[in-house]
């Protein structure tokens, strides 16, 4: 969910990466996203969105 306009959002994660964090446009209201996750053994073990200040 886009922490601006609160629209269910949709990504594609690549959990054959441990640690990523990225910035990606909200596809409905185009605003920044700071998009953080972990995963271990291709399973997603943390996520966490926020908007950029």
């Amino acid at each position: 969910m886009c922490p601006y306009c609160g629209e269910e959002i949709s990504m594609i994660l690549d959990l054959s990466v441990p640690r990523q964090v990225y910035i990606e446009d909200c596809e409905v209201c185009c605003n920044p996203i700071e998009i953080s996750y972990s995963a271990e053994d291709d399973e997603l073990t943390s996520f966490n969105i926020k908007r950029l200040e």
